[in-house]
């Protein structure tokens, strides 16, 4: 009996090609250290943003409600 389990492929975040999702792809989910290092690049130079529903400071929320 083997205890080994088929590696999955999944999708490369960033180039969109095949990447092995198991513990010997270091890089995982990426397929290679340069999808994971442009991936970083993106989210240090904020072309990738979390939204934030924090609503500007001159946003008009009506009038309050009365109590």
């Amino acid at each position: 009996m083997s205890n080994h389990t088929p590696e999955r492929m999944v999708t490369c975040p960033g180039c969109g090609g095949p990447s092995v999702y198991a513990p010997r792809n270091r890089y995982r989910p990426f397929c290679s250290e340069r999808c994971k290092n442009h991936d970083l690049g993106a989210w240090a130079s904020e072309e990738h943003r979390m939204p934030d529903p924090t609503p500007p400071d001159d946003f008009d929320l009506g009038t309050p409600p009365l109590q």
